[in-house]
């Protein structure tokens, strides 16, 4: 056996085994180390294109964030405006509401100024303002003063102007507690002026 061993043969052989073995070992603890030193580069390049494409996607998204941000103020924009268009037109019912509130007063105010005559008592409202055309002034004046004002009215609308005219003149002259009665003759002149308007709407 140890005659076998120290042939040169033997010894040939094994010493080409051995160092095949030591080269395969080393070739591959070369490898090793060249696929480690490759893989790093690979991943590197892989985290930069990673790193590049979510640079392209966050430019996309600041982008589509800015459209956002323009429509918003767009709207906000749009709201304010449509806020202001709501108070004036607030603003502008109440004061049409004002106005109409005073229409209507002035309405209502008219309405108790103005005397209607009715059919049923012009016979006699007729045949009192002729008496009443017949007297004098002074006397005229006397039996006025008696009256209530939608009475007197009512009487001196169906009298002649020129018996009327006299009539308040009288009245101006004619002494009274606060005074004279001018201050009475220009209240029943006024109402007989929106009694003689309401005449001619209710005949036209």
């Amino acid at each position: 056996m140890i005659t076998k061993l120290q042939s040169p043969l033997v010894a040939a052989v094994a010493g080409f085994l051995l160092s095949t073995a030591l080269g395969l070992h080393l070739s591959w603890r070369a490898a090793e180390t060249i696929m480690a030193t490759a893989v790093v580069p690979v991943a590197k390049a892989q985290e930069v294109e990673t790193s590049r494409g979510w640079d392209f996607w966050t430019i996309e998204i600041e982008n589509l964030s800015n459209e956002l941000r323009g429509e918003r103020a767009r709207q906000r924009q749009w709201a304010e405006e449509l806020d202001q268009r709501s108070a004036r037109v607030a603003a502008e019912e109440r004061e049409l509401a004002n106005v109409r509130a005073e229409l209507d007063a002035l309405r209502a105010e008219i309405s108790t100024k103005i005397v209607e005559l009715t059919t049923d008592e012009m016979k006699n409202l007729r045949t009192l303002a002729q008496t009443y055309s017949n007297l004098t002034p002074r006397a005229a004046v006397a039996i006025i003063r008696e009256l209530d004002d939608v009475m007197a009215v009512k009487i001196l609308s169906l009298m002649k102007p020129d018996v009327v005219g006299p009539i308040f003149e009288e009245m101006s002259r004619t002494p009274n507690d606060d005074g004279t009665l001018a201050a009475r003759a220009a209240k029943l002149s006024n109402r007989l002026r929106l009694t003689k308007a309401a005449k001619t709407e209710a005949t036209g």
